[in-house]
């Protein structure tokens, strides 16, 4: 009898031997670590792998991921410098490099850091031009890292990446920057076009100050030309013939003597009348 109740009470150690040691096992991935609180004090870090705590309520284990987190913010009404109304919404992406500060220092680091880049969000974009917000964006995302980088740093917390992923404009403003952009295009085109024309006249000048230097240059470019127009069909050529082509003709025509005009015959025959009887 005193061997069964000795053996009854054995198992029952054994049992809560094997309850309590159930009970304190943790596992931790190679990306988290454990955060431990002995008697609501805070003790070094556990983890990643296997490791025991100690349990009913003695420890309290808070577990942190420390990979990078993505975190969208959401559309913020932010009027610019120039008050321009405009939706911006962006992008961040953090980790935490300090488990204990993340626990102790914040209350929920994730909706912490949100509430802090939305109201940065407003603040530096507030100070910005609508020009610089579009052509500019890249040095507005680093100005933006940096701030909410210092803001989050006591919380341990690292702000790698802050990206700006969308600006939604009025439509009235979307109208006027298409005029804006249309008027630009009108202005370059007229530029290069009186630009292509100056250049044009400045050839011409040196191909005719060339041309009229050599004999024959211009019959060759006339006859060019020419073969360069009757290579397509259905075209009218009209051949311009040099005045020196004629001019021995006219001269010759200038010199030779007047022929006398013809008389008339009534200028000839004498005057004749008929009288009746």
């Amino acid at each position: 009898m005193d061997f069964l109740s000795g053996s009854v009470v054995l198992g029952v150690i054994v049992v809560l031997a094997l309850i309590i040691a159930f009970s304190s096992l943790r596992i931790a991935n190679e990306y988290e670590r454990g955060v431990v609180f002995r008697l609501g004090r805070l003790i070094p870090l556990k983890g990643p792998g296997l490791f025991f705590i100690i349990p009913f309520g003695v420890d309290r284990l808070v577990k942190i991921d420390l990979r990078v987190i993505t975190l969208e913010v959401p559309p913020q009404e932010v009027i610019t410098n120039d008050n321009v109304t405009a939706k911006v919404n962006a992008v961040i992406y953090f980790q935490v490099v300090d488990a204990q500060r993340a626990v102790t220092q914040v209350l929920n680091y994730i909706n912490a850091t949100s509430q802090i880049a939305q109201t940065t969000l407003r603040a530096a974009l507030g100070q910005a031009t609508l020009d610089d917000l579009l052509a500019n964006r890249e040095k507005i995302n680093q100005n933006l890292q940096k701030i909410i980088d210092e803001q989050t740093e006591p919380w341990g917390i690292k702000v790698a990446v802050v990206e700006i992923k969308d600006v939604e404009l009025p439509s009235t403003m979307q109208r006027a920057m298409a005029k804006q952009a249309e008027a630009e295009r009108e202005k370059r085109a007229k530029i290069i076009n009186a630009d292509g024309e100056f250049q044009a006249s400045q050839t011409l000048a040196n191909a005719a100050q060339i041309i009229g230097t050599q004999q024959g240059a211009l019959q060759l470019r006339f006859l060019q030309t020419l073969v360069e127009i009757g290579t397509e069909k259905n075209t009218t050529i009209v051949l311009p013939i040099p005045i020196e082509l004629f001019r021995p003709i006219l001269e010759a025509t200038s010199t030779k003597p007047a022929s006398p005009g013809p008389t008339s015959a009534a200028a000839l025959s004498p005057t004749t009348s008929t009288k009746s009887g």
